[in-house]
């Protein structure tokens, strides 16, 4: 991998920003040609999902400058939103004087949890299950041998008793399943499924649900990254100031559900653009964020921000990342793969250390844009483009209508529409 930093990438038409990604990221143009596309062939596509007529893109953008855990990495990001690519760019390049980010991630441990229904003693079942406990985790662990193979396999199994509910008392089985280098959930299921009869004989119950869980909160990632004082300032805003109002703007988020609610929306901006842009399951990545972010009893940020004794920003990000390399759409999508092989990463942990690294970045830059200027400002400017394309302007005609509309504030069709007539005649 060269370096991340490539000054003027705005600059180039996308032929050749695709042509220096592949350069700096060692790979040939063929490598990264399915991204011209959209990625996936219709005849891929009926593979994947059921009554396929077509496949749906979105754009696809790079993210630069992030050096994370002291490698250079090119960030493929999928999203239909301005300024997120942007943001998180340029956050990333304030990160670097101090590091970048420094990012960790526990074992990939998924639960997979059996709902025992019809019991008569819930006690007594619990305890049969765990005196048994040593048998089920064996059974479990035969049943996929290329990933017992690769270090993987069942970890634990703990019982959850719920005596007090809708439909009476019951329990509920959780298998820890270290699922290594996949997202899981297709082995976590098989799993539990297989060993639905051996619980039904040690318990005498009936199971019910046989599922692996989207809160992941045994295979969490962090990040964190330090920002200069002086390297926050701009314009007639002093690095103090953007500094501590961005701390408030956390802190807002912190004590508040309704802002902590778009804040969170705001990480997963960039979180879900590279889950999306690898193949991953963006849902599963979501529902786990927002639960994780609810863990205390109430909803609350995900990430946090303050100073450390120099006076420099720190911020952290803490979230579940359960996101694959092998297996699902990153085996079959051809796009899904060039993402993967532009990061070069190696295992799902990198990945996943990777993309909490990017949520953290576009969070700093929806909190510097809200503490100072206001999120407005780099919204429009792109809104702006897209609404003089829509009005059928192309080339040089794009940026003369949209400056138009900023400097009149106003952003509509027809004002775009008017304008390519003016400038047309």
């Amino acid at each position: 991998m060269g370096t991340s930093r490539l000054s003027g990438f705005y600059k180039l038409n996308a032929d050749e920003r695709l042509s220096q990604a592949a350069e700096n990221a060692n790979l040939t143009p063929d490598d990264l040609a399915a991204w011209k596309t959209g990625g996936l062939e219709l005849d891929a596509a009926e593979h994947m999902i059921e009554n396929v007529v077509g496949v749906h893109s979105l754009p696809l953008g790079i993210g630069l400058n992030f050096l994370v855990n002291g490698r250079d990495v090119l960030v493929p990001m999928a999203i239909e939103e301005p300024s997120v690519v942007a943001g998180a760019s340029f956050m990333a390049k304030l990160a670097r004087s101090s590091g970048g980010f420094q990012a960790t991630s526990s074992s990939p441990e998924m639960i997979g949890q059996m709902q025992v229904l019809d019991l008569p003693n819930l006690q007594e079942a619990s305890l049969k299950l765990y005196e048994h406990k040593a048998e089920l985790l064996a059974s479990a662990d035969s049943i996929d041998p290329v990933l017992k193979k690769f270090g993987g396999g069942a970890r634990d199994l703990e019982v959850h008793i719920f005596e007090d509910s809708a439909i009476g008392g019951f329990i509920v089985i959780h298998l820890i399943y270290d699922v290594r280098d996949a997202m899981g959930a297709n082995a976590v299921n098989t799993a539990c499924e297989r060993l639905a009869p051996q619980v039904e004989a040690i318990t005498g119950g009936r199971v019910h649900l046989r599922i692996l869980s989207n809160l992941a909160d045994r295979r969490i990632t962090r990040a964190r990254c330090t920002i200069p004082i002086q390297d926050l300032a701009f314009d007639q805003y002093t690095g103090e100031s953007v500094r501590d109002g961005i701390i408030a703007a956390y802190v807002f988020a912190a004590v508040d559900p309704y802002r902590a609610a778009t804040q969170n929306k705001g990480i997963m901006n960039g979180v879900d653009a590279v889950v999306i842009a690898t193949g991953n399951d963006w849902r599963a990545i979501e529902a786990g964020a927002h639960a994780y972010a609810s863990r205390s009893g109430r909803y609350t940020s995900l990430s946090t921000w303050g100073k450390n004794a120099n006076g420099d920003l720190v911020g952290t990000l803490e979230m579940p990342m359960a996101v694959g390399i092998i297996g699902g759409a990153t085996r079959v999508h051809p796009a899904a793969r060039a993402a993967l092989k532009l990061m070069g990463v190696k295992t799902a942990s990198e990945l996943a250390e990777i993309i909490v690294s990017v949520g953290l970045a576009q969070n700093l830059a929806a909190l510097r844009a809200l503490a100072t200027e206001g999120i407005q400002r780099g919204h429009m400017t792109l809104h702006a483009r897209q609404v003089a394309v829509a009005a059928g302007a192309r080339g040089d005609m794009i940026e003369k209508i949209s400056a138009r509309m900023i400097a009149e504030k106003t952003i509509r069709i027809d004002r775009a529409e008017s304008l390519l007539k003016e400038l047309m005649k």
